[in-house]
């Protein structure tokens, strides 16, 4: 079990930052940083392995976590019918 506080993201809607609590967003890549803009956060939780998340499993999150430091969700990517160069493929 870890404590993990969630960020959202000022300029990307529907993007949000996992992080262990207590650690030091100064630390996270630049690039990360500038894109995801200011974080606010919205959230503190206790996450688990066995936890499910509205898309992803705890065990996903808290292996980013442990990997990099962070867990980036990202909004989900929709298929334009009237576009079908769009990515990814429907």
């Amino acid at each position: 079990m870890k404590l993990v506080e969630v960020y959202k993201s000022s300029r990307k809607p529907g993007a949000y930052l996992y992080v262990e609590r207590g650690s030091d967003l100064a630390e996270l890549p630049g690039v990360l940083r500038e894109v995801f803009g200011a974080p606010e956060r919205v959230l503190s939780l206790s996450l688990t392995n066995n936890r499910q998340l509205a898309r992803y499993t705890g065990a996903e999150v808290l292996a980013a976590i442990d990997s990099q430091g962070f867990f980036l969700q990202l909004p989900p990517q929709h298929c334009d019918s009237a576009r079908p160069e769009a990515e990814p493929p429907c």
